[in-house]
């Protein structure tokens, strides 16, 4: 199979990227053409393939997503390929810039030791720095790091907004900073939007004591025949009929 024909221009950022996740990515493609989901974690053992994915766009090199379906399991499953070249963002090719040691300690003093989108209090050593509005779209917004521009999130919860900025048209098309920054997953105490579509959420956990309720939820909700979801937003549905 011959090797793909890829515009110079892509090369030349290519040639200049030195990151193990984003060169591993490149050089598939460049030798390959295309990379699957599948191949992302077969073969590199990546366990979030989209956070691979968006560690190449935020090089500055577009990436186009489309579908295939997956020999393995008869799926339709993401794959990704260099995008059109004219998409290129200039000045991303040296990434991000690292985090002085104690800037997680200048986010805790102002935003306290817990998990951004929960709100549920999380060791520090588990918290990491989470640009609010995605490097890949704003880049670095000021010369100086600014506590407001960034968040802590836990792992789990880091993986839950990587892919679904991954996926939100924002991100794929329009690389609109202002649109980010009025989204829940940069700014859950105030916004308009999650991932463009007009809905609100919340992100609830029970811990401790707690999990008793949670259990006895369920419980009730399974006797409903209906979801947690939905017996929660009844409950408190007629919670505000009653005070009103």
């Amino acid at each position: 199979m011959s090797t793909p024909k890829i515009d110079p221009r892509i090369l030349e950022i290519a040639e200049q990227i030195s990151a193990k996740r984003p060169k591993t990515v490149i050089d598939h493609l460049i030798n390959h053409g295309s990379i699957t989901t599948e191949e992302l974690h077969d073969l590199y053992g990546y366990d979030h393939p989209p956070r691979a994915i968006r560690d190449v766009r935020e090089t500055g090199i577009p990436i186009e997503t489309f579908r295939i379906i997956s020999s393995r399991t008869g799926r339709s499953i993401a794959a990704y390929r260099f995008g059109n070249p004219e998409d290129i963002r200039q000045g991303r090719h040296l990434g991000r810039r690292s985090f002085p040691a104690d800037f997680k300690d200048k986010l805790i003093e102002e935003y306290g030791q817990r998990d951004h989108i929960t709100g549920q209090p999380v060791p520090a050593r588990q918290l990491q720095i989470d640009h609010r509005v995605p490097y890949e779209v704003a880049g670095e917004t000021a010369t100086e790091l600014e506590v407001s521009d960034f968040m802590l999130l836990d792992a789990s919860m880091q993986r839950t907004k990587s892919f679904t900025c991954s996926e939100c048209p924002n991100m794929l098309n329009t690389k609109d900073p202002e649109v980010c920054a009025s989204c829940y997953w940069a700014y859950p105490e105030d916004y308009t939007h999650v991932a463009t579509i007009p809905i609100r959420r919340a992100d609830i956990t029970w811990q401790g004591e707690e999990i008793d309720d949670h259990d006895e939820i369920v419980t009730r909700s399974l006797e409903s025949g209906v979801s947690v979801s939905t017996f929660i937003k009844s409950a408190i549905r007629r919670l505000l009929k009653r005070d009103k």
